[in-house]
């Protein structure tokens, strides 16, 4: 907003994806449904029960800070921070305060796409955000309150109780609202890509918190703190909100309260929720119950590719549209089976002897190949509610499919046509072509016969492109496409009628 500046940092709580609990054996799963199933005399916190890390979870926090740049500690701990609450059953939570796993690290956010100008696809922009981050810590989810509708009395579901939840904060290094959207985004994709959580924001997976302040000068402006944001588009509506909250304020020479708000998705607005809290009040102290621990050289492991990394190769090694790459980013199974076609390429650029310029056709072929994945297969997947593992086309027979495209053996309408059949089937795509009458028409005899039905089918329309409507060319060539049932090849057909038209 014009006359202050706005600063903005995150918390981020993502729920780790171990298969026991953090301080106990009971299971970690998201998806029960019964209530208080998971559930045991340590994660209740029954006195004389002693709790025992999960190295699953300890290894995950690491591998995420290791992907944000983080300084790894050599030496960590974990402390109590005590506070009550009816879900947090112990009377106190094992976290972390002041020796955690991760230290200071950063991240950088893309700044979107830019216009390449003429007809090039946009390009990614090279300039980016630096998001620095404070720290990763690692401690215990708290239960889950349940209020029955209609009722004066709330229930608590422990199955959350003692999951182990990441969490991560952000220095203020953040001034808009798509900043913010876009860190959260990718830290959603990073944890997907390193398996350390499904950070699925619908189930409270990931969960963003934004301290957000306004000032007219460098110093920080008072800070607010909204809740459990559980979407992106939350985050988005939150900040803007809140933005125009405290610039009202502030312009009426009022001054903003520092203090803890939620957020009303029904109504669009936040609501105050209590005086926020200082460290001092949670009492931290070590927990007495779990040793220090000394990080060894068995927790620096490897990283897989990571979001921008694949990011970066994808342009450069396909060289194909940005706004494709990030759907292939987004979906690494698709990404997956991309690439497996990809590597058929090769065999079908040369097949038939069809294009000696290897070079342009692969690139031909890897650009074919991208738009017709990315939009028309996967909008079939979605029809059938199906994920790219489980449909039945293989990499060899899509790249073929591609390739009766490129060597203008199958018109576009007509791939339309064949890819549901090679979904439902897994068949072979020439042999299904065939089996359609699929087949693309170049032959200028046949097609001359077609050219002219339409000619003395069509008299209007002629008789104004000759007028000079020269827009009427496409209507004559559709109707080429309608007669021949799709199989001719519009760029002939157009040559063709461009000729009996002069």
């Amino acid at each position: 907003m014009p006359g202050y500046k706005t600063t903005i940092g995150l918390e981020i709580h993502a729920e780790l994806k171990t298969h026991t609990k953090m301080f106990c054996a009971s299971l970690n799963d998201p998806d029960e449904k019964e209530p208080n199933k998971n559930v045991c005399p340590i994660c209740m916190g029954h006195p004389g029960t002693l709790p025992v890390p999960n190295i699953e979870a300890i290894k995950k926090v690491i591998q995420v800070g290791k992907a944000l740049n983080c300084k790894i500690a050599e030496f960590s701990k974990f402390d109590r921070k005590n506070y009550f609450y009816p879900d947090l059953p112990k009377g106190y939570q094992i976290s972390q305060y002041d020796k955690p796993f991760c230290g200071a690290g950063y991240l950088n956010i893309d700044q979107g796409l830019t216009p390449s100008g003429g007809s090039d696809p946009p390009k990614q922009a090279e300039e980016k955000k630096k998001i620095r981050i404070t720290r990763i810590h690692l401690e215990e989810d708290a239960g889950r309150l349940v209020h029955p509708r209609g009722a004066d009395y709330s229930l608590v579901d422990f199955n959350r109780a003692g999951v182990p939840l990441m969490e991560l904060v952000t220095e203020p290094d953040i001034e808009t609202s798509g900043q913010a959207r876009r860190f959260a985004e990718e830290l959603q994709l990073i944890l997907r890509y390193l398996d350390a959580s499904d950070a699925d924001m619908e189930k409270g997976q990931m969960r963003v918190e934004v301290n957000i302040s306004l000032s007219k000068d460098k110093k920080l402006g008072t800070k607010v703190e909204i809740k459990n944001l559980n979407s992106f588009r939350a985050v988005d509506r939150t900040i803007f909100y809140e933005i125009e909250r405290q610039t009202e304020i502030l312009d009426s020479g009022e001054k903003v309260i520092q203090e803890t708000r939620g957020w009303d998705e029904s109504t669009g607005k936040t609501f105050s929720q209590r005086i926020k809290e200082e460290a001092h009040e949670y009492r931290y102290f070590p927990e007495p119950d779990i040793p220090p621990i000394k990080l060894t050289d068995e927790l620096k492991m490897t990283l897989p590719e990571l979001p921008q990394n694949k990011r970066r190769r994808f342009i450069e090694e396909f060289k194909i549209d940005p706004k494709l790459v990030e759907i292939f980013v987004r979906d690494p199974e698709l990404a997956d089976y991309y690439e497996e076609v990809i590597s058929e390429v090769g065999s079908w650029e040369e097949y038939g002897g069809h294009d000696n310029e290897s070079k342009d056709a692969r690139q031909k072929l890897m650009t074919l190949a991208a738009n017709y994945l990315t939009s028309d297969l996967r909008g079939l997947l979605e029809g059938k509610k199906l994920v790219i593992s489980e449909h039945i086309i293989s990499p060899e027979n899509f790249a073929e499919f591609v390739w009766l495209i490129h060597a203008g053996k199958l018109s576009s309408r007509g791939a339309k046509d064949l890819l549901p059949e090679m979904l439902d089937t897994g068949g072979d795509p020439s042999t299904l072509m065939d089996k359609k009458g699929l087949r693309q028409v170049s032959d200028e005899g046949t097609l001359d016969v077609i050219v002219g039905k339409v000619i003395e089918g069509n008299a209007d329309a002629v008789e104004k492109y000759k007028a000079g409507n020269e827009n009427l060319l496409q209507f004559l060539v559709g109707q080429v496409m309608k007669e021949s049932k799709g199989t001719a090849n519009p760029q002939i057909a157009a040559e063709l009628l461009k000729k009996r038209l002069i």
